[in-house]
């Protein structure tokens, strides 16, 4: 069973920081460097000082990021920078947005903004849709450790096709926004506080029998969850560390957007670009499609003809370098059921899927732990930037992709069959520092 609970959010005060744009963030895996340095020159109290502050050439036990992260954050705690609500609250969130490529094409994304009892998979509570890297959660639980707080949330999504959760919110979110802000991608963010108690305990019913699966944000609960039991094993930390912060999204929502993730192979030792192509085209059509002129002039027309192509069966694109980009479209007699076997139907046909193990695996030889620890592929947002990486020699192959389908998203995850790591990007991103949950909160959570 979900349990949510409300809580005393620590935020910025709007009275010693006039422009909260100023101090919030994209998440810290979001954070380029040119990000990080933008984030630092913007505001001192920036909250990229403490989620992605800098390393430094004589850092050691004594004064490294971890240390000088709650140094900060306990020096604005004191200054009152960061200060806690009164009362605990439910916080209704809103991002409206551009989507990315589509001028003029805007969506709102609603959701609500409260903690979450953590529970492990195998509970079958909550529900993750895709594999995990090993190197984000080994720095973001030494974050934790130190500053015992959530700066940010984790996505998670829930079925309501009735819109009954939502339609407990409607009073709230009809006054003036508590927070408001508009990010560097033009996203306007809009939060509310819910703190009537027939609302919350209406939300708490709604939503205590309902599925969750995360969206976005695997890294940070899997590591509130070795917290919690860090916590445990330690005794000490109490109840708070049995809780998450998290934005809950209705998935009938007309308002999500996900973003393809496209790939770049890179430092494979002895690669031969024939063998490969004449592995790939046993399972694949290969359709040559002519370009010229650098990725940026031609890879928008080209994701809208793979979008089209995708339509019909599974598809990905693939670049090797100037001028040679091809369609990969499955070769309609290849035996796919047969060839994985092992997987259920309703992963058999997601491009991604399909990419990592009859691609990478197969073909290249980049195998699961290859790809956990992040050995040969680079992720991209941006199909013209990772296609510019081959260009450069920084890369031997680009794969780009198409969205996967959000009801995939969802159904593989509660057959508990969870996808490739960066399977999604769900877009807007929720920011960083509008709401942080505080496990030493003085006046409690």
């Amino acid at each position: 069973m979900a349990e949510i609970i409300p809580f005393r959010a620590l935020h910025y005060d709007s009275r010693k920081i006039s422009n909260l744009s100023t101090v919030v963030t994209q998440p810290y895996d979001k954070i380029t460097p040119e990000m990080q340095t933008r984030y630092y020159d913007s505001h001192p109290y920036n909250l990229v000082r403490i989620v992605r502050g800098r390393t430094l050439s004589n850092d050691g036990p004594a004064n490294n990021v971890y240390v000088r992260a709650v140094r900060d954050f306990n020096a604005w705690v004191e200054k009152g920078i960061l200060t806690s609500e009164r009362e605990p609250a439910i916080y209704p969130y809103h991002q409206e947005y551009e989507i990315p490529g589509q001028p003029g094409e805007t969506k709102t994304r609603r959701g609500f903004i409260a903690l979450l009892r953590l529970e492990e998979y195998s509970a079958h509570v909550v529900h993750r849709h895709e594999m995990t890297l090993a190197g984000p959660k080994v720095d973001r639980l030494e974050l934790l450790k130190a500053t015992r707080a959530h700066f940010g949330q984790i996505f998670m999504l829930y079925s309501d096709p009735q819109g009954e959760i939502e339609a407990h919110l409607s009073t709230p979110t009809a006054a003036a926004p508590w927070e408001e802000v508009t990010d560097e991608y033009g996203t306007r963010h809009t939060v509310w506080r819910a703190n009537d108690s027939k609302t919350i305990s209406n939300i708490y019913l709604a939503l205590r029998d309902r599925p969750l699966v995360i969206a976005d944000g695997h890294h940070r609960y899997e590591t509130a969850l070795a917290y919690r039991n860090y916590c445990r094993q330690c005794g000490f930390g109490g109840n708070n560390a049995e809780y998450v912060m998290v934005t809950f999204v209705r998935m009938e929502t007309d308002g999500l957007t996900i973003l393809p993730t496209h790939r770049l192979v890179h430092s494979l030792g002895g690669f031969d670009a024939g063998k490969f192509a004449l592995g790939v085209r046993k399972m694949f059509d290969w359709e040559g499609v002519e370009v010229t002129g650098p990725p940026g002039e031609w890879s928008t027309r080209f994701l809208a003809r793979l979008g089209a192509a995708g339509r019909e069966r599974p598809t990905m694109g693939i670049y090797s370098g100037t001028g040679k980009l091809a369609l990969l479209r499955l070769r309609e007699q290849f035996a796919l059921d047969q060839e994985l076997a092992d997987l259920p139907p309703t992963l058999r046909r997601l491009d991604v899927l399909l990419l990592h193990r009859l691609i990478l695996e197969r073909q290249l030889g980049i195998d699961a732990r290859a790809v956990r620890e992040e050995q040969n592929l680079s992720y991209f947002r941006d199909s013209a930037l990772a296609c510019e990486q081959v260009n450069e020699g920084k890369g031997q192959i680009a794969f780009l992709l198409n969205p996967t389908p959000v009801d995939a998203v969802y159904s593989n995850a509660l057959a508990d069959c969870p996808m490739p790591q960066k399977s999604t990007d769900f877009y807007p991103k929720l920011l960083s520092g509008l709401t942080v949950y505080w496990l030493d909160n003085p006046g409690g959570i």
